[in-house]
């Protein structure tokens, strides 16, 4: 048995129903627009949309249309989804939205940023992405901590991450080009847009090249 004194006994309540709170909190739920601007500075274009559930995220793009790409950060997997053909895959290397647009943890965001490369089959093994703390800017008239990052190839970014979202906002990659989260929505995402619906069947390239090679089609490289 533990002897504790009333204040004692009152901090340790009081930290008890703070770790409580914490763990019963709603999980961050928000959508936004995906907006672009060059390298060159032109006019910001729309670049898609982005909703956010959790470690769950979903992104369509007008890079890539007729589809989304699904990070189930849960499961550590990220697809990409073909509703038309009833078809999903790997998303790979698909997109380096879904290797940054991802939940992280404000202080130290490259951490979350490793991981969703590993998933996508981007990172070296050798090497990790590197983060330092810049300045507190506001994006947006939100609060940002802003961060310079280096990739694991060697590519630098600037990226500005929301505490309160625990997400960035704005990505810039070393050549200029950004892309912002605009007209941020807190508020509950339906689960059925983290789902891949059901009968859809999953698509394997290497299948369909096993099947090529022993199709007439198929020419061996000379050597």
């Amino acid at each position: 048995m533990f002897n504790t004194t009333p204040i004692a006994a009152l901090a340790l309540g009081a930290a008890l129903w703070l770790a409580a709170s914490a763990l019963s909190a709603p999980a961050q739920q928000f959508s936004a627009d995906l907006i672009r601007t060059d390298a060159r500075g032109m006019e910001p274009h729309s670049a898609g949309k982005l909703n956010v559930l959790n470690n769950n995220v979903r992104i369509e793009t007008s890079d890539v249309p007729g589809g989304f790409f699904l990070v189930l950060g849960d499961t550590d997997a990220a697809y990409f989804v073909r509703p038309a053909q009833k078809i999903f895959m790997d998303a790979k290397q698909s997109s380096l939205l879904t290797q940054v647009f991802v939940a992280v943890d404000p202080n130290d965001p490259c951490g979350q940023w490793q991981a969703a490369g590993r998933i996508a089959g981007a990172a070296d093994q050798t090497k990790e992405w590197h983060c330092e703390r810049s300045s507190d800017d506001a994006v947006d008239r939100r609060r940002t901590i802003k961060y310079q990052a280096i990739s694991p190839q060697g590519r630098r970014y600037f990226g500005w991450i929301d505490p309160q979202l625990r997400f960035p906002v704005s990505l810039q990659s070393e050549d200029g080009a950004v892309v912002d989260l605009i007209n941020i929505q807190e508020a509950p995402q339906p689960e059925s847009l983290f789902v891949i619906p059901a009968g859809y069947q999953k698509f394997d390239p290497q299948r369909l090249i096993d099947r090529i090679k022993q199709s007439d089609v198929w020419v061996e490289p000379a050597h």
